[in-house]
């Protein structure tokens, strides 16, 4: 089950895991739509890293903390600390690699 961040639990949840993975989406955004299945997906077949969603719409301080500009994004962090920031749809192969990589 993917975890739904906000304001209140985005902290907590980065530090309470070694990797992780954000969804970076909003509701009207076609291209995050196509990738929310693929996000879907990661995180019923992995445990090597914890994977969420944020909608930006909903949590604007957020995305202005982490310059969230154009969606989807995808957040990469390692031990608490953002690594990785991929803008726009990307396949699952390409996700799996990254996140192997870190």
């Amino acid at each position: 089950m993917i975890t739904e961040l906000n304001e209140s639990n985005f902290d907590s949840f980065i530090d309470s895991h070694n990797k992780v993975l954000i969804d970076c989406w909003a509701p009207w955004c076609g291209p995050c739509r196509r990738m929310g299945p693929i996000v879907d997906e990661i995180s019923s077949e992995t445990k090597d890293f914890a994977v969420a969603k944020l909608n930006t719409d909903e949590n604007q301080a957020i995305s202005t903390r982490f310059r969230i500009n154009a969606i989807p994004t995808l957040l990469v962090f390692k031990d608490g600390v953002l690594v990785q920031t991929l803008v726009g749809l990307r396949p699952k192969d390409d996700i799996l690699k990254i996140m192997s990589g870190i």
